[in-house]
């Protein structure tokens, strides 16, 4: 679940990046979302792809990372938003703290109509921004530190925690207007 010094460190961030340019508010542009969202799909079926077929674990945890991103981003660009080329995986993950949890927690509600507690689908929706947190930081520690054997566990819940990420997020994108 994402601590509160998280979230409040994204909200600073957020307003950093705003200021300096580095997100910036954009016109809507479908193109961009279908490519965004191709984008998102080849790298889950490249990390599928290499799953089955037991090939680099180090490029699953890269690909299923990738999906993760770019439908992040398209998430970003629907709601207005467009991250710029510097350090595009901080600013990312920052921004879907800021803009994507509240909407989360709503999606996930829908879904949870019956449950007595709201705070399930908030501990969801923190726990799959939290996913995506971790897997930016793994994917640069597992290219450069890491063994083989280690390499090949954190594979597959790299793999199993994109495909949660893209299915949630691809809920959350269809009910975006």
């Amino acid at each position: 679940m994402l601590d509160h010094q998280r979230i409040h460190e994204a909200e600073k961030n957020v307003r950093d990046y705003l200021q300096s340019g580095m997100l910036k508010k954009h016109p809507y542009r479908e193109e961009i979302v279908t490519v965004l969202l191709n984008n998102a799909n080849d790298s889950m079926e490249i990390a599928e792809f290499l799953t089955e077929h037991k090939k680099s674990d180090l490029w699953i945890i890269v690909t299923s990372y990738y999906s993760m991103f770019y439908i992040a981003n398209t998430m970003l660009f629907k709601i207005g938003y467009k991250v710029g080329d510097k350090i595009p995986h901080k600013v990312t993950a920052d921004s879907l703290i800021v803009f994507a949890r509240d909407k989360l927690k709503k999606t996930l509600l829908e879904e949870y109509e019956d449950a007595q507690n709201e705070a399930l689908p908030g501990i969801k929706a923190d726990s799959l921004l939290e996913e995506f947190d971790k897997e930016r930081a793994k994917r640069g520690f597992l290219q450069y530190e890491t063994t083989a054997i280690e390499k090949r566990s954190k594979a597959n819940t790299s793999l199993n925690r994109a495909k949660n990420f893209m299915f949630e997020m691809e809920k959350l994108l269809g009910n975006l207007k």
